[in-house]
Protein backbone atom coordinates (compact mmCIF):
# COMPACT_ATOMS: atom_id res chain seq x y z
CA UNK A 1 0.00 0.00 0.00
CA UNK A 2 1.17 2.94 -0.95
CA UNK A 3 1.79 5.90 1.51
CA UNK A 4 2.14 9.64 1.20
CA UNK A 5 4.89 11.70 3.20
CA UNK A 6 6.36 15.05 2.56
CA UNK A 7 9.76 15.64 3.76
CA UNK A 8 10.30 19.46 5.08
CA UNK A 9 14.11 20.07 3.67
CA UNK A 10 16.79 18.68 1.04
CA UNK A 11 19.58 18.96 3.25
CA UNK A 12 21.47 15.69 3.48
CA UNK A 13 19.10 14.08 5.93
CA UNK A 14 16.07 14.68 4.52
CA UNK A 15 17.54 13.48 1.25
CA UNK A 16 18.95 10.42 2.80
CA UNK A 17 15.19 9.57 4.32
CA UNK A 18 13.66 10.75 0.61
CA UNK A 19 15.67 8.00 -1.12
CA UNK A 20 15.10 5.08 1.31
CA UNK A 21 11.36 5.89 1.72
CA UNK A 22 10.62 6.29 -2.37
CA UNK A 23 12.72 3.05 -2.74
CA UNK A 24 10.27 1.49 -0.48
CA UNK A 25 7.00 2.26 -2.27
CA UNK A 26 6.17 5.68 -0.47
CA UNK A 27 4.91 8.29 -2.49
CA UNK A 28 7.69 11.60 -1.31
CA UNK A 29 7.28 14.98 -1.93
CA UNK A 30 10.35 17.13 -0.65
CA UNK A 31 10.13 20.70 0.04
CA UNK A 32 12.46 22.86 0.25
CA UNK A 33 13.03 26.96 0.60
CA UNK A 34 16.04 27.13 -1.03
CA UNK A 35 17.08 26.97 -4.80
CA UNK A 36 18.07 23.40 -4.56
CA UNK A 37 19.10 20.38 -2.46
CA UNK A 38 22.44 20.25 -0.21
CA UNK A 39 21.29 22.69 3.54
CA UNK A 40 24.26 23.09 5.10
CA UNK A 41 26.33 21.56 2.09
CA UNK A 42 26.18 24.51 0.65
CA UNK A 43 27.89 26.79 -2.18
CA UNK A 44 29.03 30.06 -3.60
CA UNK A 45 30.12 31.21 -6.99
CA UNK A 46 33.35 31.85 -7.56
CA UNK A 47 35.66 32.92 -10.40
CA UNK A 48 37.07 29.31 -9.93
CA UNK A 49 34.03 27.32 -9.75
CA UNK A 50 31.12 26.77 -7.26
CA UNK A 51 33.05 27.04 -3.24
CA UNK A 52 31.77 24.52 -1.03
CA UNK A 53 31.31 26.46 1.73
CA UNK A 54 30.26 24.10 4.16
CA UNK A 55 31.27 20.51 5.11
CA UNK A 56 34.03 20.29 2.94
CA UNK A 57 34.96 16.12 3.02
CA UNK A 58 33.60 12.82 3.45
CA UNK A 59 34.22 10.48 6.64
CA UNK A 60 32.81 7.24 7.71
CA UNK A 61 32.36 5.96 4.28
CA UNK A 62 30.36 2.77 5.11
CA UNK A 63 27.52 4.78 5.77
CA UNK A 64 27.00 5.99 2.18
CA UNK A 65 28.40 2.25 1.01
CA UNK A 66 25.19 0.95 3.47
CA UNK A 67 22.78 3.80 1.90
CA UNK A 68 23.68 3.06 -1.65
CA UNK A 69 23.76 -0.41 -1.44
CA UNK A 70 20.08 -0.78 0.58
CA UNK A 71 18.68 0.43 -2.56
CA UNK A 72 20.54 -1.46 -4.83
CA UNK A 73 23.58 0.97 -6.21
CA UNK A 74 27.00 1.53 -5.61
CA UNK A 75 28.90 4.45 -4.42
CA UNK A 76 31.88 3.91 -6.74
CA UNK A 77 29.29 4.00 -9.83
CA UNK A 78 28.47 7.56 -8.90
CA UNK A 79 30.63 9.50 -6.81
CA UNK A 80 34.68 10.06 -7.11
CA UNK A 81 36.04 9.98 -3.75
CA UNK A 82 39.95 10.76 -3.60
CA UNK A 83 41.11 9.42 -0.49
CA UNK A 84 43.31 11.95 1.89
CA UNK A 85 46.34 10.85 2.17
CA UNK A 86 47.50 14.03 4.78
CA UNK A 87 44.68 13.93 6.94
CA UNK A 88 45.28 17.60 7.61
CA UNK A 89 48.44 19.95 8.19
CA UNK A 90 48.28 22.22 11.34
CA UNK A 91 50.56 25.62 11.68
CA UNK A 92 51.73 27.30 14.92
CA UNK A 93 52.83 30.90 14.95
CA UNK A 94 55.84 29.84 16.04
CA UNK A 95 56.89 28.15 12.73
CA UNK A 96 56.12 24.34 13.84
CA UNK A 97 54.13 22.26 11.58
CA UNK A 98 52.54 19.16 11.96
CA UNK A 99 51.00 16.83 9.22
CA UNK A 100 48.63 13.80 10.20
CA UNK A 101 48.40 10.96 7.83
CA UNK A 102 45.83 8.97 6.78
CA UNK A 103 49.16 6.09 6.95
CA UNK A 104 49.34 5.41 11.66
CA UNK A 105 53.13 4.43 10.77
CA UNK A 106 53.94 7.82 8.87
CA UNK A 107 52.04 9.50 11.38
CA UNK A 108 53.91 8.36 13.95
CA UNK A 109 57.42 9.14 12.47
CA UNK A 110 55.69 12.60 11.66
CA UNK A 111 55.14 13.13 15.61
CA UNK A 112 58.52 11.87 16.48
CA UNK A 113 60.46 14.10 14.38
CA UNK A 114 58.45 17.23 15.13
CA UNK A 115 57.84 16.55 18.99
CA UNK A 116 59.93 14.03 19.55
CA UNK A 117 59.71 10.05 20.70
CA UNK A 118 57.54 10.84 24.22
CA UNK A 119 54.89 12.93 22.00
CA UNK A 120 54.29 10.24 19.53
CA UNK A 121 54.18 7.29 22.62
CA UNK A 122 51.36 9.84 24.28
CA UNK A 123 49.42 10.24 20.91
CA UNK A 124 49.52 6.56 20.44
CA UNK A 125 47.95 6.32 23.66
CA UNK A 126 45.37 8.87 22.94
CA UNK A 127 44.32 7.01 19.24
CA UNK A 128 44.04 3.78 21.62
CA UNK A 129 41.38 5.00 24.15
CA UNK A 130 39.36 6.96 20.90
CA UNK A 131 39.36 3.05 18.99
CA UNK A 132 38.12 1.70 22.21
CA UNK A 133 35.60 4.46 22.63
CA UNK A 134 34.55 4.22 19.05
CA UNK A 135 34.19 0.85 18.87
CA UNK A 136 32.35 0.72 21.88
CA UNK A 137 29.48 3.17 21.12
CA UNK A 138 29.14 3.41 17.15
CA UNK A 139 26.66 0.75 16.81
CA UNK A 140 24.82 1.13 20.30
CA UNK A 141 24.97 4.94 20.23
CA UNK A 142 25.02 6.61 16.47
CA UNK A 143 23.85 3.50 15.00
CA UNK A 144 21.06 2.78 17.09
CA UNK A 145 17.69 5.12 16.07
CA UNK A 146 16.73 5.45 19.91
CA UNK A 147 20.35 5.06 22.22
CA UNK A 148 18.88 4.04 25.25
CA UNK A 149 21.40 4.77 28.76
CA UNK A 150 20.29 1.22 30.51
CA UNK A 151 21.84 -0.14 26.70
CA UNK A 152 24.75 2.17 27.28
CA UNK A 153 25.43 1.38 30.80
CA UNK A 154 24.74 -2.49 29.70
CA UNK A 155 27.34 -2.03 27.18
CA UNK A 156 29.96 -0.41 30.20
CA UNK A 157 29.10 -3.04 32.39
CA UNK A 158 30.48 -5.87 29.81
CA UNK A 159 33.30 -3.96 29.49
CA UNK A 160 34.41 -2.00 32.56
CA UNK A 161 37.39 -0.91 31.41
CA UNK A 162 35.46 1.66 29.51
CA UNK A 163 34.77 3.71 32.49
CA UNK A 164 38.59 4.56 32.80
CA UNK A 165 38.33 5.52 28.84
CA UNK A 166 34.99 7.18 29.44
CA UNK A 167 36.64 9.42 31.78
CA UNK A 168 33.18 10.73 33.09
CA UNK A 169 33.30 14.16 34.77
CA UNK A 170 36.65 15.31 32.86
CA UNK A 171 36.23 17.59 29.98
CA UNK A 172 38.06 16.44 26.09
CA UNK A 173 40.39 19.63 26.85
CA UNK A 174 41.44 17.92 30.13
CA UNK A 175 41.73 14.63 28.64
CA UNK A 176 44.08 15.58 25.79
CA UNK A 177 46.21 17.90 27.86
CA UNK A 178 46.39 14.95 30.99
CA UNK A 179 47.42 12.23 28.49
CA UNK A 180 49.37 14.13 25.28
CA UNK A 181 52.26 15.97 27.58
CA UNK A 182 52.95 18.11 24.50
CA UNK A 183 51.24 21.19 24.65
CA UNK A 184 50.44 21.85 21.23
CA UNK A 185 49.86 18.08 20.27
CA UNK A 186 47.08 18.09 23.14
CA UNK A 187 45.75 21.53 21.58
CA UNK A 188 45.03 20.08 18.31
CA UNK A 189 43.70 16.55 19.51
CA UNK A 190 40.91 18.94 22.05
CA UNK A 191 39.85 20.77 19.14
CA UNK A 192 37.77 17.43 17.43
CA UNK A 193 35.16 19.40 20.20
CA UNK A 194 34.40 21.71 17.70
CA UNK A 195 33.52 19.20 15.04
CA UNK A 196 29.76 19.18 16.61
CA UNK A 197 30.26 22.59 17.36
CA UNK A 198 31.50 22.27 21.11
CA UNK A 199 33.98 23.57 23.57
CA UNK A 200 37.24 21.74 24.36
CA UNK A 201 36.84 22.72 27.61
CA UNK A 202 33.14 21.72 28.20
CA UNK A 203 32.60 18.51 26.24
CA UNK A 204 33.13 15.23 27.95
CA UNK A 205 35.98 13.79 26.79
CA UNK A 206 33.97 11.05 25.07
CA UNK A 207 34.48 13.14 22.25
CA UNK A 208 37.99 11.74 21.81
CA UNK A 209 36.15 8.99 19.44
CA UNK A 210 35.61 11.65 16.93
CA UNK A 211 39.37 11.32 15.98
CA UNK A 212 38.80 7.45 15.35
CA UNK A 213 36.07 8.52 13.25
CA UNK A 214 38.84 10.76 10.81
CA UNK A 215 41.41 8.48 11.35
CA UNK A 216 39.39 5.49 9.86
CA UNK A 217 39.39 7.76 6.52
CA UNK A 218 38.99 11.32 4.99
CA UNK A 219 37.80 11.48 1.40
CA UNK A 220 37.53 14.39 -1.29
CA UNK A 221 34.30 14.18 -3.22
CA UNK A 222 34.88 14.89 -6.89
CA UNK A 223 32.92 17.71 -7.77
CA UNK A 224 32.55 19.14 -4.35
CA UNK A 225 30.44 18.08 -1.49
CA UNK A 226 27.31 19.54 -3.09
CA UNK A 227 27.69 16.44 -5.56
CA UNK A 228 26.65 14.12 -2.71
CA UNK A 229 23.32 15.75 -2.31
CA UNK A 230 22.48 15.68 -6.12
CA UNK A 231 23.24 12.40 -6.32
CA UNK A 232 21.36 11.46 -3.92
CA UNK A 233 18.75 13.58 -4.95
CA UNK A 234 18.84 11.93 -8.77
CA UNK A 235 18.30 8.58 -7.01
CA UNK A 236 15.45 9.13 -4.97
CA UNK A 237 13.72 10.95 -8.30
CA UNK A 238 14.35 7.97 -9.87
CA UNK A 239 12.56 5.89 -7.27
CA UNK A 240 9.22 8.64 -8.16
CA UNK A 241 10.25 11.50 -5.35
CA UNK A 242 9.13 14.77 -6.32
CA UNK A 243 11.28 17.60 -5.05
CA UNK A 244 9.96 21.28 -4.87
CA UNK A 245 12.47 24.24 -4.53
CA UNK A 246 11.61 27.85 -3.57
CA UNK A 247 9.03 26.27 -1.51
CA UNK A 248 9.19 27.62 2.33
CA UNK A 249 6.41 25.74 4.47
CA UNK A 250 4.86 28.06 6.43
CA UNK A 251 3.02 26.41 9.24
CA UNK A 252 2.02 22.48 10.04
CA UNK A 253 -1.05 21.60 9.82
CA UNK A 254 -2.89 19.48 12.70
CA UNK A 255 -6.07 17.15 13.54
CA UNK A 256 -6.31 17.16 17.58
CA UNK A 257 -2.88 15.93 18.66
CA UNK A 258 -1.79 14.01 15.44
CA UNK A 259 0.25 16.31 12.15
CA UNK A 260 -1.51 15.54 9.07
CA UNK A 261 -0.03 18.83 6.23
CA UNK A 262 1.92 21.62 5.86
CA UNK A 263 0.63 24.99 4.38
CA UNK A 264 2.54 26.45 1.44
CA UNK A 265 2.04 29.43 -0.40
CA UNK A 266 0.52 27.45 -2.73
CA UNK A 267 -2.16 26.04 -0.33
CA UNK A 268 -2.50 23.43 2.09
CA UNK A 269 -0.77 19.65 1.29
CA UNK A 270 -1.92 16.43 3.96
CA UNK A 271 0.18 13.07 3.98
CA UNK A 272 0.67 9.72 6.14
CA UNK A 273 3.84 11.14 7.59
CA UNK A 274 5.68 14.59 8.04
CA UNK A 275 9.35 14.78 8.21
CA UNK A 276 10.76 17.60 9.15
CA UNK A 277 14.92 18.01 8.21
CA UNK A 278 15.48 21.29 9.85
CA UNK A 279 16.61 23.27 13.49
CA UNK A 280 14.22 21.53 16.24
CA UNK A 281 14.45 24.93 17.93
CA UNK A 282 12.23 26.14 14.84
CA UNK A 283 9.78 23.84 16.28
CA UNK A 284 9.79 24.81 19.64
CA UNK A 285 9.45 28.26 19.19
CA UNK A 286 6.49 28.01 17.31
CA UNK A 287 8.28 28.79 13.63
CA UNK A 288 5.78 26.34 11.84
CA UNK A 289 3.00 27.34 14.34
CA UNK A 290 1.82 26.92 17.93
CA UNK A 291 0.04 23.51 17.87
CA UNK A 292 3.54 21.85 17.48
CA UNK A 293 5.74 23.64 20.01
CA UNK A 294 5.22 21.03 22.26
CA UNK A 295 6.85 18.30 19.50
CA UNK A 296 10.37 18.84 20.77
CA UNK A 297 11.54 19.26 24.58
CA UNK A 298 13.48 22.15 25.75
CA UNK A 299 16.55 20.26 26.87
CA UNK A 300 16.55 18.90 23.60
CA UNK A 301 17.63 22.38 22.14
CA UNK A 302 19.09 24.29 24.29
CA UNK A 303 22.09 24.99 25.18
CA UNK A 304 23.15 25.69 21.40
CA UNK A 305 26.13 24.55 19.86
CA UNK A 306 28.99 27.31 18.00
CA UNK A 307 28.43 29.00 15.26
CA UNK A 308 30.79 30.31 12.72
CA UNK A 309 32.37 33.25 10.29
CA UNK A 310 32.78 31.19 6.95
CA UNK A 311 34.89 32.55 3.69
CA UNK A 312 34.20 30.80 0.59
CA UNK A 313 36.34 32.64 -2.29
CA UNK A 314 39.18 31.88 -5.24
CA UNK A 315 42.56 33.46 -5.11
CA UNK A 316 45.90 33.18 -5.65
CA UNK A 317 47.81 31.41 -2.22
CA UNK A 318 51.14 33.40 -1.31
CA UNK A 319 52.76 31.56 1.94
CA UNK A 320 53.29 28.42 3.34
CA UNK A 321 52.38 25.16 1.37
CA UNK A 322 49.00 24.48 1.79
CA UNK A 323 47.12 20.91 2.08
CA UNK A 324 43.91 20.18 1.81
CA UNK A 325 43.06 20.40 5.24
CA UNK A 326 44.78 23.19 7.13
CA UNK A 327 44.55 24.31 10.62
CA UNK A 328 46.27 27.50 11.88
CA UNK A 329 45.94 27.20 15.91
CA UNK A 330 45.43 30.34 17.96
CA UNK A 331 48.43 30.86 21.40
CA UNK A 332 45.92 30.07 24.27
CA UNK A 333 43.41 28.12 23.35
CA UNK A 334 41.72 28.16 26.82
CA UNK A 335 41.24 31.94 26.31
CA UNK A 336 40.23 31.27 22.70
CA UNK A 337 36.99 29.11 24.48
CA UNK A 338 36.39 31.22 27.23
CA UNK A 339 35.69 33.96 24.74
CA UNK A 340 33.37 31.86 22.68
CA UNK A 341 31.60 30.89 26.00
CA UNK A 342 31.02 34.51 27.03
CA UNK A 343 29.63 34.95 23.52
CA UNK A 344 32.88 36.99 22.16
CA UNK A 345 34.53 36.78 19.38
CA UNK A 346 38.15 35.98 20.41
CA UNK A 347 40.86 37.97 18.70
CA UNK A 348 43.55 34.92 19.35
CA UNK A 349 41.28 32.28 17.34
CA UNK A 350 41.91 29.57 15.63
CA UNK A 351 41.32 28.95 11.97
CA UNK A 352 40.18 26.38 9.63
CA UNK A 353 41.62 26.64 5.77
CA UNK A 354 40.19 24.25 3.15
CA UNK A 355 42.16 24.60 -0.34
CA UNK A 356 39.16 22.73 -2.06
CA UNK A 357 41.44 22.17 -5.26
CA UNK A 358 44.08 20.86 -3.62
CA UNK A 359 42.87 17.04 -3.13
CA UNK A 360 45.50 15.83 -5.91
CA UNK A 361 48.35 18.23 -4.61
CA UNK A 362 49.97 21.84 -5.25
CA UNK A 363 47.82 24.16 -7.64
CA UNK A 364 49.72 26.99 -9.73
CA UNK A 365 47.46 29.93 -9.66
CA UNK A 366 43.94 30.55 -8.52
CA UNK A 367 42.22 27.93 -6.19
CA UNK A 368 39.10 27.82 -4.25
CA UNK A 369 39.74 28.50 -0.46
CA UNK A 370 37.16 27.65 2.71
CA UNK A 371 37.92 29.65 5.91
CA UNK A 372 35.95 29.00 9.37
CA UNK A 373 36.41 30.82 12.50
CA UNK A 374 34.59 29.62 15.09
CA UNK A 375 31.75 32.23 16.76
CA UNK A 376 29.22 32.07 19.28
CA UNK A 377 25.31 31.23 18.85
CA UNK A 378 23.01 34.35 18.61
CA UNK A 379 21.08 35.13 21.43
CA UNK A 380 18.94 37.82 22.77
CA UNK A 381 22.01 39.42 24.80
CA UNK A 382 24.19 39.21 21.95
CA UNK A 383 23.04 40.29 18.48
CA UNK A 384 26.76 40.12 17.32
CA UNK A 385 26.53 42.51 14.90
CA UNK A 386 30.28 42.64 13.90
CA UNK A 387 30.68 44.59 10.87
CA UNK A 388 31.72 42.59 7.94
CA UNK A 389 34.75 44.21 7.25
CA UNK A 390 36.12 44.16 10.38
CA UNK A 391 35.50 40.62 11.05
CA UNK A 392 37.14 39.24 7.69
CA UNK A 393 40.04 41.83 8.31
CA UNK A 394 40.91 39.89 11.88
CA UNK A 395 40.91 36.67 9.57
CA UNK A 396 43.42 37.83 7.26
CA UNK A 397 45.72 39.82 10.00
CA UNK A 398 45.70 36.42 11.76
CA UNK A 399 46.41 34.34 8.69
CA UNK A 400 49.33 36.64 7.79
CA UNK A 401 50.89 35.80 11.14
CA UNK A 402 51.32 32.52 9.50
CA UNK A 403 52.73 34.51 6.70
CA UNK A 404 49.81 33.44 4.38
CA UNK A 405 47.92 35.99 2.08
CA UNK A 406 45.60 36.11 -0.84
CA UNK A 407 45.37 37.75 -4.46
CA UNK A 408 43.14 39.31 -4.45
CA UNK A 409 42.22 39.40 -0.71
CA UNK A 410 38.55 38.25 0.37
CA UNK A 411 35.63 40.42 -0.27
CA UNK A 412 33.03 40.88 2.40
CA UNK A 413 30.44 39.72 0.05
CA UNK A 414 31.86 36.19 0.43
CA UNK A 415 31.70 36.16 4.01
CA UNK A 416 28.80 34.49 5.84
CA UNK A 417 28.59 35.41 9.58
CA UNK A 418 26.12 34.08 12.11
CA UNK A 419 23.05 36.24 11.68
CA UNK A 420 23.08 34.99 7.73
CA UNK A 421 23.20 31.34 9.29
CA UNK A 422 20.40 32.06 11.47
CA UNK A 423 18.02 33.54 8.42
CA UNK A 424 19.48 30.36 5.97
CA UNK A 425 18.26 27.97 8.56
CA UNK A 426 15.67 29.21 10.73
CA UNK A 427 15.29 28.86 14.80
CA UNK A 428 19.54 28.14 14.85
CA UNK A 429 20.11 31.41 16.50
CA UNK A 430 22.85 30.72 13.91
CA UNK A 431 24.28 27.69 15.57
CA UNK A 432 25.02 25.30 13.12
CA UNK A 433 25.37 21.65 15.15
CA UNK A 434 21.89 22.38 17.21
CA UNK A 435 21.83 21.50 20.86
CA UNK A 436 25.41 21.65 22.54
CA UNK A 437 27.63 18.84 22.96
CA UNK A 438 28.26 19.73 26.79
CA UNK A 439 28.07 17.47 29.23
CA UNK A 440 28.58 13.64 29.52
CA UNK A 441 24.69 12.67 28.84
CA UNK A 442 24.33 15.77 25.97
CA UNK A 443 24.14 13.25 22.98
CA UNK A 444 21.24 11.37 25.12
CA UNK A 445 19.05 14.82 25.09
CA UNK A 446 18.94 14.71 21.44
CA UNK A 447 15.67 14.11 19.60
CA UNK A 448 15.38 11.13 18.08
CA UNK A 449 13.51 10.36 14.84
CA UNK A 450 10.33 10.15 16.51
CA UNK A 451 9.07 13.80 17.65
CA UNK A 452 6.46 13.81 20.44
CA UNK A 453 3.59 14.07 18.10
CA UNK A 454 2.46 11.77 16.37
CA UNK A 455 3.12 12.12 11.90
CA UNK A 456 5.58 14.17 12.57
CA UNK A 457 9.10 12.58 12.24
CA UNK A 458 12.72 14.96 13.09
CA UNK A 459 15.98 14.09 11.14
CA UNK A 460 19.26 16.61 10.61
CA UNK A 461 22.05 17.47 12.23
CA UNK A 462 19.84 18.70 15.27
CA UNK A 463 18.53 15.38 15.89
CA UNK A 464 20.05 11.81 16.87
CA UNK A 465 22.92 11.24 16.47
CA UNK A 466 24.19 14.43 15.93
CA UNK A 467 26.20 16.88 13.45
CA UNK A 468 28.16 16.36 10.52
CA UNK A 469 27.35 14.47 6.90
CA UNK A 470 27.56 11.28 7.79
CA UNK A 471 25.59 11.71 11.65
CA UNK A 472 22.89 13.84 9.77
CA UNK A 473 22.66 10.99 6.88
CA UNK A 474 22.14 7.82 9.22
CA UNK A 475 19.62 10.81 11.00
CA UNK A 476 17.90 10.40 7.83
CA UNK A 477 18.30 6.37 7.84
CA UNK A 478 16.33 6.45 11.64
CA UNK A 479 14.01 8.56 10.55
CA UNK A 480 12.55 6.16 7.21
CA UNK A 481 12.84 3.48 9.24
CA UNK A 482 10.45 4.84 11.68
CA UNK A 483 8.24 6.24 9.28
CA UNK A 484 7.78 2.69 7.14
CA UNK A 485 7.58 1.18 10.69
CA UNK A 486 4.65 3.28 11.57
CA UNK A 487 2.79 3.17 8.51
CA UNK A 488 3.73 -0.20 8.09
CA UNK A 489 3.76 -0.53 4.33
CA UNK A 490 6.52 -3.68 3.13
CA UNK A 491 7.08 -3.22 -0.45
CA UNK A 492 11.04 -2.85 -1.21
CA UNK A 493 10.12 -2.77 -5.30
CA UNK A 494 12.16 -0.47 -6.63
CA UNK A 495 9.67 2.82 -8.27
CA UNK A 496 10.38 3.60 -11.42
CA UNK A 497 11.08 7.40 -12.64
CA UNK A 498 8.59 9.88 -12.68
CA UNK A 499 8.59 11.64 -16.07
CA UNK A 500 10.15 15.26 -15.37
CA UNK A 501 11.22 14.11 -11.87
CA UNK A 502 10.88 17.93 -10.67
CA UNK A 503 7.02 17.67 -10.63
CA UNK A 504 5.00 21.21 -9.18
CA UNK A 505 1.79 19.09 -9.71
CA UNK A 506 -1.18 19.46 -7.20
CA UNK A 507 -0.95 19.23 -3.33
CA UNK A 508 -0.31 15.58 -1.96
CA UNK A 509 -3.44 14.03 -0.77
CA UNK A 510 -3.72 12.11 2.48
CA UNK A 511 -4.18 8.14 2.39
CA UNK A 512 -5.10 6.35 5.17
CA UNK A 513 -3.50 7.35 8.66
CA UNK A 514 -0.66 5.89 10.48
CA UNK A 515 -0.65 4.33 13.75
CA UNK A 516 0.14 7.17 16.33
CA UNK A 517 4.32 7.70 17.09
CA UNK A 518 5.78 8.01 19.99
CA UNK A 519 4.98 10.73 21.73
CA UNK A 520 6.50 10.37 25.07
CA UNK A 521 9.26 12.73 26.24
CA UNK A 522 12.94 11.07 26.19
CA UNK A 523 13.94 12.31 29.06
CA UNK A 524 11.73 10.81 31.49
CA UNK A 525 12.93 7.25 28.90
CA UNK A 526 15.70 5.64 29.55
CA UNK A 527 18.25 6.29 27.12
CA UNK A 528 20.53 10.17 23.16
CA UNK A 529 11.40 34.69 15.02
CA UNK A 530 8.04 35.04 16.73
CA UNK A 531 5.84 32.35 18.51
CA UNK A 532 3.02 31.39 16.67
CA UNK A 533 2.34 32.40 13.14
CA UNK A 534 5.00 30.29 11.24
CA UNK A 535 8.39 31.52 9.52
CA UNK A 536 8.78 33.37 6.37
CA UNK A 537 11.03 30.79 5.28
CA UNK A 538 11.98 27.12 6.85
CA UNK A 539 15.24 25.56 4.97
CA UNK A 540 17.20 22.38 5.87
CA UNK A 541 19.90 21.99 8.53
Amino acid sequence: MSRNVIVIGAGIGGLVAALRLSHAGASVTVLEAASGPGGKMRTVPSVAGPVDAGPTVLTLRDVFETLFSDVGESLADHLNLKPLSCIARHFWEDGMRLDLHADTERTAAEITHVFGRQAATDFAAFSARAKRLFDAFDAPMMRTPEPSSLTLAAQVLRRPSLIADMAPGRSLAHLAFDTVREPKLAQLLARYATYVGGSPWAAPALLALIWEAEARGVWAVEGGMKALARTIEALAIKRGAVFRYSTPVRRLLTSGRRVTGVLTDAGEMTADAILFNGDPRALREGMLGSTTRNAVSRQATQPRSLSAHVAAFAARAVGPELSYHNVFFGKDPRAEFAALEQGQVPEDATLYLCAQDRAAGPVQGVERFEIIRNAPPLSPSNPQREDLEKCLSRITRRLARFGLSFDPPPATECLTNPEAFDVAFPGSLGSLYGRSPKGLTAALKRPTARSRQPGLYLCGGGTHPGAGVPMAALSGMHAAGAIATDLAFTSTSRRTATPGGMSTASPTTASAPSRPSDSSDRSSRPGTHGPGGGTPRTTSA
